[in-house]
């Protein structure tokens, strides 16, 4: 599959012309908001939905979970990249000979795009939250599993279809010069349907440096038709804009298109998080503050706790012995000062408590 053709399945998919999402105009909120996604796409009322919450207490640490490995990120070519506003975020289709490593199957690029808040507050706009706490946006990297499917068209309503990267965006001091590469180009595509071509740049400078400590979940697309084909992985590691750069991300597009009387700011383009269900969230790394403990560690515990039980239960025994033993001691000089007495005839003198 040459790029050119590459590109026009992304667009598809995205854009929602391939689907029955071309002739149903979803939104995030207002009548055909996510409430109501489910009546008209099924997969989103689905019990293995994305976002998610992930609770570091109810993770499941992994160390056999590998490094996530970009593959020709850096490897841009001369050719230029295509930014558009489809309305709903802004999105960048990526040459099919990027992909990732580090997953059980090989996965090639497909696109990347944003979700923000409103400006009303730094802490809201990402759509993954780690122990219930959300940032100010999220990056998601699309991949799809072309060691099992020819295209993105045939992946994604495969179960091994997709693998997506998420990456938590927080607001810092400094300007990001990567994610300047994209957020410098916004105020050319504001409405939707617009697109703009920019200098290639290196997508692996929009990853966070650690690439070995993530969160990993079989999840869904987080927009309509919401198939439950991706491999989601979550770095732990934010990304930092400058209060700037997030302004201009939450201000400068629009959903609606050039020339429309009423013009609605693209805001708030990220979904709630969805209900885990049985699912199990896995974490390539461990807690600050949790220890795991080896099955030897775990033994010793045990074995030590009993000794322990056992030990107790004996000086508990000795105690109760002396004491029954004292008792017996006493009763004993009682009755031999009754007899006596009784023997001599005389009232029996009282027995002297012992100390």
């Amino acid at each position: 599959m040459d790029f050119g053709t590459s590109v026009l399945l992304i667009l598809l998919f995205w854009l929602g012309t391939g689907s029955c999402a071309a002739e149903i105009d979803w939104t995030y909120s207002g009548q055909m908001g996510q409430p109501q996604w489910s009546e008209f796409f099924p997969d989103c009322g689905g019990s293995g939905q994305s976002p998610i919450n992930m609770d570091s207490a109810q993770t499941k640490y992994e160390p056999r979970l590998a490094v996530v490995r970009p593959l020709g990120y850096s490897q841009h070519g001369n050719e230029p990249f295509t930014l558009s506003n489809n309305g709903h975020t802004v999105i960048m289709p990526l040459p099919n000979w990027m992909g990732i490593g580090g997953l059980p199957w090989q996965f090639s690029a497909v696109q990347l795009h944003l979700h923000w808040g409103n400006g009303g507050s730094v802490a809201t706009g990402s759509e993954h939250t780690i122990n219930g706490r959300s940032t100010a946006a999220e990056l998601h990297i699309v991949h799809y599993n072309s060691e099992l499917y020819e295209n993105v068209s045939m992946a994604m309503t495969q179960r091994d279809g997709l693998a997506v990267l998420g990456i938590l965006i927080e607001v810092g001091e400094e300007t990001n010069q990567a994610y300047a590469n994209i957020i410098n180009y916004l105020s050319r595509i504001r409405h939707a349907g617009q697109k703009v071509t920019i200098p290639a740049f290196d997508i692996q400078t929009l990853l966070p440096k650690d690439l070995r400590s993530y969160y990993r979940y079989n999840g869904s697309l987080t927009t309509p038709p919401c198939y439950q084909s991706v491999l989601w992985t979550v770095f732990q590691e934010t990304i930092k804009l400058s209060m700037t750069q997030l302004v201009k991300l939450e201000t400068l597009l629009y959903t609606s298109e050039e020339g429309d009387s009423q013009p609605s700011v693209l805001q708030d383009n990220y979904r709630a998080t969805q209900p885990l269900n049985q699912r199990v969230v896995l974490a390539s790394f461990q807690h600050r503050g949790v220890k795991v403990y080896t099955a030897g560690e775990i033994s010793a515990i045990v074995m030590g706790s009993l000794c322990g039980c056992v030990g107790l239960a004996v000086i508990i025994r000795f105690i109760v012995k002396t004491i029954r033993s004292k008792d017996m001691g006493k009763a004993l000089k009682q009755d031999m000062a009754l007899k006596t007495t009784a023997e001599s005839g005389k009232p029996a003198e009282p027995a002297q408590s012992e100390p």
